[in-house]
């Protein structure tokens, strides 16, 4: 699939870039090129081969979902500037 300049404009206007006028050429070239290695990734044979989610044959270890801390909220809001009914207190900072 290749690309023409003329796409490249519309395409620039529509995203609001400013493509100088003198690299639009090369970027034209850049943008086939890469249409070009998709097109030959697209003709590759891929039937008989599982979708995969990782190409290594990793696990992902999980801990047990269990509480490993204790509560420590009344040693935290002791030492708060303000605190009322279980909730830090912030001075505010939109009138």
């Amino acid at each position: 699939m290749a690309i023409e300049q003329d796409e490249i404009e519309k395409i620039a206007e529509l995203a609001r870039l400013r493509i100088p006028p003198g690299e639009i050429n090369e970027l034209t070239e850049r943008l086939t090129g890469i249409l070009a290695l998709v097109d030959q990734l697209q003709a590759a044979d891929t039937s008989g081969v599982e979708p995969m989610s990782n190409p290594l044959d990793a696990v992902q270890l999980l801990r047990p979902d269990a509480v490993t801390e204790s509560n420590q909220r009344d040693a935290f809001q002791a030492i708060a500037p303000a605190v009322e009914e279980g909730l830090y207190l912030v001075p505010r900072v939109i009138e």
